[in-house]
């Protein structure tokens, strides 16, 4: 983990540290064509860079995650450096177990997506170690750099599948918010409410853990303040580092503890309406954590404190935080209505988290009685 340090630096002394002599990067066409972030990368590292892949695309359907594989291969890099937000890390996350196993075809790689039992547990399908791993530059505050589970849209189903791998998460995170000054304002904010509900439903979850809570609470009171001094200032380095370092806190919990329905249903709503990622969690999470409230008491009440307002709803102050931002707040304002309810239900119960969520979903009926409330 490296933080502060300009990123070009940080990505050499990195690979140098990892004997890595041959990089190939993965960003997005956005970064790479419309700043010269990448460039400037590029000049730093030198020969060492072998090859670019910046056709990733959002919510990582499965053929960007082919050819992204494909375009690997051909270079035979001894490292991947992914730049950028949770589409570009998830695609090199599916793109390492395309690696590992060989695979062809998107018959072959649907094969070895998570399904999940009836009590909600996952079957991860095994998966050989990837051929070649990746270091990481977040460029959103998704949290998609600590983890090893990387999502990957079936667009013929309409559904956005689950893949693990042991070794698809980074080998090392670097955390530049310079680099982060080219996100815009709306990816970024909205990212920040994903890490807040990374927090949230590590907190709320059904098998809770004291050390993820604390840390989930401590990174909470951090993105409460420095998302909204984001909003006010966002060319402040310091605060868009606090931002980063209170997402890499929020987000412990992950593959610690199970998260619920605002997670499992917002995969969906990318899957099914193509909902940014960041906006999934803004519209989803508060009338998550009504629906479950009964079943969370005390654990609303940690969150309230997190945020400073003890005693207070804590779902209110959620829904307050992302209107202060500018965010959507209802699926209306995503252009999610009535009519795609039934589509979303029936992918949302083919989620391991929906299965996991803290008051039980037993069918989709209860997926629709969600998403009315945040209609």
């Amino acid at each position: 983990m490296s933080w502060g340090r300009p990123a070009a630096d940080a990505i050499a002394e990195v690979a140098d540290g990892l004997g890595a002599r041959r990089l190939f990067l993965v960003t997005s066409g956005t970064l790479n064509r419309r700043t010269d972030a990448i460039a400037a990368i590029r000049r730093r590292l030198g020969e060492r860079v072998v090859g670019l892949f910046d056709e990733c695309e959002e919510h990582s359907p499965q053929g960007s995650v082919l050819r992204a594989a494909g375009e690997i291969e051909r270079a035979a890099p001894d490292l991947i450096v992914t730049i950028g937000g949770g589409s570009p890390i998830d695609t090199v996350k599916v793109a390492q177990i395309v690696l590992a196993e060989g695979i062809l075809s998107v018959e072959e790689l649907v094969r070895l997506r998570v399904t999940t039992n009836p009590d909600g547990s996952w079957n991860v399908p095994p998966s050989k170690p990837s051929p070649v791993r990746q270091i990481v530059l977040p460029t959103t505050l998704s949290a998609a750099e600590f983890s090893n589970i990387g999502g990957c849209t079936d667009r013929a189903r309409q559904v956005k599948d689950l893949y693990v791998a042991k070794y698809s998460c980074a080998q090392a995170v670097i955390l530049d918010p310079a680099i982060t000054v080219h996100t815009p304002e709306w990816l970024w904010l909205s990212t920040g409410i994903r890490a807040v509900a990374h927090a949230v439903e590590s907190i709320c979850s059904r098998a809770p853990n004291p050390y993820v809570d604390a840390n989930s609470a401590e990174g909470l009171r951090m993105l409460s303040a420095s998302l909204r001094a984001n909003k006010a200032r966002p060319g402040d380095l310091d605060m868009r580092l606090q931002s980063q370092l209170g997402v890499w806190l929020a987000s412990v919990g992950i593959g610690r503890v199970p998260w619920g329905a605002s997670h499992g249903i917002g995969h969906q709503l990318g899957g099914v309406a193509g909902v940014p990622h960041g906006h999934t969690s803004c519209v989803m999470l508060p009338s998550v954590m009504r629906w479950n409230r009964a079943h969370v008491e005390a654990p609303l009440a940690r969150i309230a404190q997190a945020f400073g307002e003890p005693g207070a709803d804590a779902a209110d102050l959620v829904q307050r935080l992302i209107a202060e931002l500018g965010m959507p707040t209802r699926l209306a304002d995503v252009k999610v209505g009535p009519e795609h309810y039934d589509r979303i239900a029936e992918a949302s119960m083919q989620s391991p988290m929906v299965k996991a969520n803290p008051r039980p979903i037993t069918g989709p009926a209860q997926v629709k009685e969600i998403l009315a409330m945040a209609q």
